[in-house]
């Protein structure tokens, strides 16, 4: 993969005692950002981990330096420097006056999507998921440069916080052929969506951060005229967006149905699920897990179907390595359809595995209380009342004892208040291969259905 960041354009618009010190940095090619807060110590965020650059603590002289060798920035208080694709962010106090900025490193790198190039070719609509800085921008760009360049076809970027072709009216090399248009004001950028269709025939259509519910309506509107959408939005999964009712239309959208007695029986489901509720306006979505490893779901409305219906579903993860060489393997999902409906009705969790994160469970992990019939059940109870534990489990066929040694316990129920707020029984539980079940009055019903 070859790069091209222009990172000495960014640096002679910061104050000289910075310069200095990144010029002379060993990891340089490593940095993304460089943090000016007023009254602090300037700070380089590299993928290795923040360092501080100076022992000299940022002024308003310093600060001043910077704003005004920059352009003006939009009322989404971010500027750019021109013909580059860094980006600046102010933190403004109540005065409006800047008291901070975020010098954010623009990197065009070519080759970056040569392990889903087939997907590109299938000319399918494209979503890509991931948290922020994890290099999203940087793929839909190189993906713009293929499709217009390689692919010839006509491509039309919008460009919102020209964070894709750069804060200049001539774009960035790094978008190859294909066209941009700027956005003037953020809340308008589903109408310079809907201007590109309509004025400049595209055949494709690149979008960054789609964020709000009439930017999920225009996207949809643009793949029914039959133009690709090669679109992003923040996000660790592909639950999240179901979750999320503004973005949930961009896979489909969701509708409560309840169903008669009969096909509830027939179907061994309550009467009330959750549906997919139209076609998704994204055929195939990218999962960035980490720079080099993404999470294809290659057909998104049989992935949210099973989603929904909690039943097993079989992604492809894609590893690039170091030799540049693509490997693929495929996993099994699973997950709890009536903890994702309580997760959409109620917004809280009613499971927790390895710490915070949301892991869909694999079909080991969904019949592991099964196996535990007929065997003694160690339980170690936090934050609940042991009496209602005992309680509960009376009510199932599982022979039980509770412990007061995590070591000895093979699961741990406990309130999601106090198991968020000790790290540290997380990680004796990991350590000793401990399940965690995190209990809410809401959610007890669902336990003894599933233990039973």
């Amino acid at each position: 993969m070859l790069g091209d960041e222009d990172l000495d354009k960014l640096l002679e618009n910061l104050p000289l005692f910075i310069q200095e010190h990144i010029h002379d940095h060993p990891n340089k090619e490593k940095l993304i950002e460089i943090v000016m807060d007023l009254g602090r110590r300037p700070e380089a965020r590299f993928t290795t981990g923040p360092e501080y650059l100076s022992q000299k603590i940022i002024s308003w002289q310093d600060l001043d330096y910077t704003t005004k060798r920059i352009s003006k920035f939009s009322n989404d208080n971010r500027a750019g420097i021109e013909r580059t694709l860094h980006r600046i962010s102010c933190i403004r106090n109540r005065q409006f006056l800047i008291t901070g900025l975020t010098c954010r490193i623009g990197r065009a790198i070519f080759g970056t999507i040569s392990n889903i190039r087939d997907l590109l070719e299938s000319e399918q609509s494209i979503l890509i998921l991931g948290r922020p800085g994890v290099g999203k921008t940087t793929i839909i760009r190189e993906m713009a440069r293929v499709l217009s360049d390689e692919m010839e076809k006509r491509v039309i970027v919008v460009d919102t916080s020209n964070e894709i072709a750069g804060d200049s009216d001539v774009p960035h090399s790094g978008i190859g052929r294909a066209r941009r248009m700027q956005v003037a004001k953020t809340e308008l950028q589903h109408q310079i969506m809907m201007e590109a269709v309509e004025n400049h025939m595209p055949q494709v259509i690149v979008i960054d951060e789609i964020g709000t519910e009439l930017e999920a309506l225009a996207a949809r509107t643009i793949a029914e005229k039959g133009v690709q959408l090669i679109g992003t939005t923040h996000g660790n999964c592909l639950e999240n967006l179901i979750k999320n009712p503004p973005l949930s239309d961009l896979i489909g959208g969701i509708q409560y149905v309840t169903l008669s007695d009969d096909e509830a029986k027939r179907r061994g489901t309550q009467k009330s699920i959750i549906e997919r509720k139209a076609y998704p306006a994204f055929q195939a979505v990218i999962e960035i897990n980490e720079p080099t490893v993404w999470t294809i779901h290659e057909n998104v409305e049989e992935s949210i179907d099973h989603l929904l219906r909690g039943n097993l579903t079989i992604s492809q993860v894609r590893h690039l390595t170091t030799a540049f060489k693509t490997k693929i393997k495929y996993k099994n999902f699973q997950t709890n359809s009536f903890s994702l409906i309580k997760q959409l009705s109620n917004k809280k969790h009613s499971l927790l595995i390895e710490g915070n994160q949301w892991i869909t469970l694999s079909k080991k992990k969904r019949n592991y209380f099964q196996s535990l019939k007929g065997k003694n059940l160690v339980i170690y109870v936090y934050g609940l009342s042991s009496s209602l534990i005992q309680e509960m489990m009376n009510k199932t066929s599982i022979d039980f004892v509770l412990t007061k040694t995590i070591q000895n316990a093979s699961v741990i129920f406990g309130s999601p208040v106090h198991l968020n707020q000790n790290k540290k029984l997380l990680m004796l539980a990991d350590e000793n291969n401990v399940l965690i079940y995190s209990i809410t009055s809401t959610n007890l019903l669902s336990i003894l259905k599933f233990l039973g």
